[in-house]
């Protein structure tokens, strides 16, 4: 054989294995995992993958990715961080890293920045850990886990969630997206905010609260006169547009409906918002836009509110690097935009698009109405005026997030349901794959005129654990009569309060390397999900560094 026929035949052989899994169609992809969501927890589903030598493509309906992690949310909502393991604890490692940089600190310098974050220091010297970050940063992390592991991500690709999902055998042989593309694979993982792989392929799922009575809860269903977070009125501001006048009509985003009696089911789901990362760096600050469709009656509430007294605006400007905020909502009235979410989780991706529109277009004028209305008290207004959008965020975007804080949505009923129960310590948590920390945290989710005529709010909830708890295998997968593989890290089986711990970005992502790591097991062993040996995946994880229950935690 001559040397060249035998090197034409090698790069035959090589070109052949790296594209083996590929079908001679254009438009159809294969690979042992197929991930869907520009999610964290896509990511690093998908790093956790090419480390068990599985080939994966990346599905992602967003341009960016990582979803709120990137999308404006940087000061992290750790709880107890020393649950935060394997490769959600690397990603704040390589934060770490960035911050180390004398170069990133650009609108100031790092001896200027003051350390403090959520119930922990900013950045963790001890644990080369940063847990507060500029979206910017985030991105730059997602991205080079990417391009090291040699991921194939597919960008811009929308599930066709009416007749994409092919199914044999309670298992999920292909879906198609809306560009016509293919992805089969002998695994799935849906990482998306929404959970539609998980409803197109027949998953079981809950949207909304359920009644206390559904998991013998307390804090679930309705919460109204429930105050634990001070996101309500704290004094009686007059509903209506004619102050004392109801047939005036309501003023706006104020439910005309009745009150349901406390721990009643609804089909409400928390309000959303987009994390907004402001500068009051002159050099580095957009003055906040007036929309499109700015009406000033709108914020006429919240200029009761401020006629009230109430001048707590800039409690939750929370500094991160550079002269930045993770701005959230704070109060009786303010970023989240209450009740007007209720049909995003079912709703076609127009009237998806057409939220998301409406919720920008809501906090742009929100904005605008405090930065420049005459009605906003003085002091609020002169300060307001020293903000505006950071000028190097998102600017592809007009500086805006490319992200709605999707705070639930789809929640999986699974093989397990984690409930309040779990998270306040009142029975043993099986087969833990990761564990969560945070508060049960529900923002508002509805706004209503009071038996007395005043206007109040309705959801906020902030119930803490006394210590860490597990999270089980089995909310993370469906009934094995549904589908035998697919896994769902974030829209995973929950009740709506329990949920209120859980969607964390760190707990996302801890849960979609575990997700990914049974998949791979699965795989392996040709078994369903369901099927997995627990000991074999517990013993897989604690090898990746990732924490499971209690008593690692005595060696953190």
């Amino acid at each position: 054989m001559s040397k060249l026929i035998h090197v034409i035949i090698v790069a035959v052989v090589v070109f052949c294995s790296s594209c083996k899994n590929k079908p001679n169609n254009p438009n159809e992809y294969e690979a042992d995992l197929i991930v869907y969501g520009g999610t964290s927890a896509a990511v690093i589903s998908a790093v956790e993958a090419v480390k068990q030598g599985k080939t994966v493509i990346v599905v992602s309906p967003d341009s960016h990715l990582g979803g709120l992690s990137s999308g404006g949310l940087g000061f992290t909502d750790t709880g107890n961080k020393s649950t935060i393991g394997g490769l959600s604890r690397e990603f704040y490692h390589r934060v770490w890293k960035y911050y180390n940089d004398s170069t990133t600190w650009k609108w100031q310098k790092h001896s200027e920045y003051g350390n403090k974050g959520q119930g922990t220091v900013a950045m963790d010297g001890e644990n080369r850990t940063m847990w507060i970050f500029e979206p910017h940063i985030a991105e730059k992390v997602f991205e080079d886990f990417v391009a090291e592991n040699k991921i194939n991500v597919m960008r811009n690709e929308w599930l066709d969630r009416q007749n994409g999902v092919v199914k044999k055998d309670g298992r999920i042989v292909s879906f198609k997206t809306l560009s016509g593309k293919v992805f089969s694979g002998k695994m799935f993982i849906d990482a998306t905010y929404e959970g539609d792989l998980m409803a197109a392929a027949g998953v079981s799922y809950h949207v909304g609260r359920e009644a206390c009575s559904v998991y013998n809860e307390t804090w679930n269903g309705v919460q109204a006169g429930v105050f634990q977070h001070g996101h309500h009125f704290k004094t009686k501001v007059d509903p209506y547009k004619v102050p004392g006048k109801p047939e005036s009509g309501l003023l706006y985003g104020i439910s005309p409906e009745p009150i349901a009696p406390n721990c009643t089911g609804d089909n409400k789901i928390q309000a959303y918002c987009f994390r907004l990362c402001m500068s009051n760096h002159p050099d580095n600050r957009v003055p906040f836009p007036k929309p499109e469709n700015y009406d000033p009656d709108k914020y006429e509430l919240l200029g009761r509110v401020f006629d009230a007294g109430w001048r707590e605006w800039f409690d939750k400007f929370d500094i991160i690097p550079n002269r930045k905020t993770d701005t959230n909502n704070h109060g009786p009235f303010s970023s989240d935009f209450i009740g007007m979410n209720y049909d995003y989780p079912e709703a076609s991706y127009e009237r998806r698009k057409e939220i998301i529109k409406e919720h920008e277009e809501y906090q742009k004028g929100l904005l605008y109405y405090v930065a420049n209305d005459a009605r906003v008290p003085k002091e609020i207004h002169d300060e307001m005026q020293q903000w505006g959008l950071a000028k190097d965020e998102f600017t592809d975007n007009g500086n805006w997030s490319r992200q709605l804080y999707i705070r639930e949505a789809r929640r999986m009923i699974g093989v397990y349901v984690t409930t309040e129960n779990d998270v306040l310590a009142k029975r043993e948590v099986p087969t833990p794959v990761g564990m969560g920390s945070y508060a049960m945290d529900s923002h508002n989710v509805q706004r209503y005129v009071t038996a007395e005529g005043f206007v109040q709010d309705e959801g906020d909830i902030g119930v803490s654990p006394d210590a860490p708890y597990s999270i089980s295998y089995g909310s993370i997968i469906p009934k094995k009569e549904e589908c035998i593989n697919l896994l769902v890290p974030v829209c995973m089986s929950s009740s709506h309060i329990a949920y209120g711990s859980i969607r964390m970005e760190p707990v996302f992502m801890i849960l979609g390397q575990s997700a990914a790591k049974a998949a791979s097991l699965a795989i392996d062993k040709n078994q369903a999900i369901q099927d997995i040996d627990y000991a074999l995946l517990k013993q897989e994880l604690l090898k990746d560094g990732q924490v499971l229950d209690k008593t690692q935690l005595k060696v953190q």
